[in-house]
């Protein structure tokens, strides 16, 4: 299958969404490097840049993107389900997020699944916060900070 690159603006840079018919396979951060495809994109990359730049204009709240199937572990997939049920405006803590999932000690684990979610933003990792303060993120915490300023939640 082709995959189709396109890119997204955001007062913090530019992101890229990247798929193929099957769906979106990765959206990356400004800070990755990232080309875009010639030609047209298939609907499902299409529809989830359009769905980020509303996101971007405070214009959209929930996303409803078609994501590709990808390798990965069990326990990733429950992360990143998970994250998809923390509303926006609201966050977590990786502890929270572990003991959602039946295991309050693994909060560590919660951490490594976010920094390894292929769809920031849309499976919205930003969300998840350390107990005492801001925690990581992979896109840097300039962004992280923009992206849930924009969801009007003030965290430093």
């Amino acid at each position: 299958m082709t995959v189709s690159r396109v890119l997204v603006a955001s007062a913090v840079g530019s992101w890229g969404v990247e798929g193929d018919e099957r769906g979106v396979t990765r959206v990356y951060m400004p800070h990755e490097p990232f080309s875009v495809t010639d030609g047209g994109a298939p609907a499902a990359v299409t529809s989830a840049a359009e769905q980020l730049e509303q996101y971007f204009a405070g214009a959209r709240r929930h996303f409803d993107v078609s994501l590709a199937d990808l390798a990965t572990t069990d326990f990733r997939r429950r992360v990143w389900a998970s994250l998809l049920t923390i509303p926006y405006g609201e966050v977590r803590t990786y502890a929270e997020v572990a003991a959602s999932l039946g295991d309050a000690r693994a909060a560590r684990a919660v951490g490594n699944a976010n920094h390894a979610n292929p769809w920031p933003v849309v499976v919205p990792c930003h969300r998840v916060v350390a107990r005492t303060g801001l925690g990581g993120y992979g896109g840097g915490f300039d962004v992280k900070r923009f992206l849930l300023r924009l969801e009007g939640v003030a965290r430093d």
